[in-house]
């Protein structure tokens, strides 16, 4: 049967980023885009997250475009705009977004975001019927997308979202950086990862020469911390050029003396929309308690947007590629109200489409670190995790100065 026209010719899909940004979403946006085209949509470009749908819109047309998937952030651009109601915004600006969604005459909405912009995304669903379909976005690697990783005959459920993989391989450059100025003064560096709530990105530092590692998912209490102390003395001891580079998340929780309380170190009080406020400076109180309870030369070095900044790396480009592909089998189905995720964590080459699955967008929440990735008594990241990691980067990189002078005896 000869078909006239293309399966969804007079149909309009739009595409949204929402939240932080990874170096992942440019490709996201063109990889769905690509593929709503071919099966016919007219696709436009919602501006500035769930912002583009308030009041008159801001939406551009994405259709016969040039687009560069490589260009790191999103073209689109972002904000941490909450339609529904919040404390910060308690209005309701759900009949804004319903008024536009009639006045642009789209079919069906992509939204490239994380937990909150996919969860409201979610909640139009339910609510209103409006056709979504989510697609995983993140840095932090928090969404929990039920991707089994296969490590030793055991099945440990991991996380992999886009945006992770580019922001894990410039966490992995930037600690083996850190390594030659650590090395030439002797020095203890604390470096500062992003990642609220989850220590995923954080273990990536391991991969560039990182020893030890402070993560959101286990807070340091009092008696924790002495004992992190210990540990530090003993791996600054024994390593052979006397520096360590130890990774910390900002959502990092500390014990303070003078408060007698754990917390996490704030950089803002403020708060967005969605109700999180900015974290920031942990390394510097901890890198200044290492000095004054060791003695050891510490610095703090906050590695901060750097991660998520720049070019979409190559594991990257193609699982935005492969997600995508699963778009399309949720467009020809009309199974809305689902993400696209990987079933099963996978090297480069088997990055395709029958290793994805979709899950409700109303399951995905947070994932927090495994716990058969850290371990907890010794402060280090598994041989588990490592695995997982070597999926996704390859082997470790980092140069090394190897040397061994003889001593000089007068």
């Amino acid at each position: 049967m000869k078909y006239e026209k293309k399966l969804f010719q007079g149909k309009t899909l739009a595409i949204l980023s929402g939240g932080g940004d990874t170096p992942a979403i440019n490709s996201s946006i063109e990889a769905v885009r690509n593929r709503a085209s071919l099966l016919g949509f007219k696709v436009y470009g919602i501006l500035q997250g769930w912002k583009g749908l308030l009041g008159d819109g801001n939406v551009v047309d994405l259709t016969n475009q040039p687009y560069d998937g490589y260009y790191g952030g999103t073209a689109l651009r972002s904000s941490r705009t909450n339609p529904f109601p919040s404390k910060k915004n308690p209005e309701s600006r759900v009949p804004q977004l319903l008024k536009n969604f009639d006045r642009y005459k789209i079919d069906v909405l992509v939204t490239i975001g994380g937990d909150d912009t996919n969860g409201a995304a979610k909640r139009l669903f339910e609510t209103e019927g409006i056709p979504v379909i989510g697609f995983p976005k993140t840095i932090d690697n928090d969404l929990r997308t039920r991707t089994t990783h296969h490590y030793n005959g055991k099945d440990i459920e991991a996380v992999l979202c886009p945006g992770f993989p580019s922001a894990a391989m410039s966490v992995m450059e930037f600690t083996a950086s850190l390594r030659t100025t650590a090395e030439s003064h002797s020095r203890i560096i604390v470096m500062e990862v992003m990642g609220r709530d989850a220590g995923w990105l954080t273990g990536s530092a391991i991969f560039g020469g990182g020893m030890l590692g402070l993560i959101p998912e286990f807070e340091i209490t009092k008696a924790r911390k002495d004992l992190f102390f210990e540990t530090v003395k003993e791996a600054f001891m024994n390593s052979k050029k006397k520096c360590l580079i130890i990774p910390v998340s900002e959502g990092t929780r500390w014990y303070d003396e003078k408060t007698g309380k754990v917390d996490v170190v704030y950089a803002s009080s403020e708060v967005d929309e969605y109700g999180h406020p900015r974290f920031g400076g942990v390394s510097g109180v901890i890198a200044s308690e290492i000095s004054a309870k060791l003695g050891n030369e510490a610095r703090a070095q906050i590695s901060g947007y750097y991660p998520r900044s720049g070019h979409c790396r190559h594991y990257d480009r193609r699982l935005t590629s492969t997600l995508a592909d699963k778009v399309v089998d949720l467009l020809l189905r009309e199974e809305y109200g689902q993400m696209p995720v990987m079933n099963k964590i996978v090297p480069f080459v088997e990055l395709e489409e029958f290793n994805t699955t979709s899950i409700d967008m109303g399951a995905v929440g947070n994932k927090p670190l495994s716990d058969d990735y850290y371990d907890i008594n010794k402060f280090s990241f598994t041989d588990a995790y490592s695995d997982f990691l070597t999926n996704i980067l390859g082997k470790p990189e980092h140069d090394e100065f190897r040397y061994d002078f003889p001593v000089v005896i007068p």
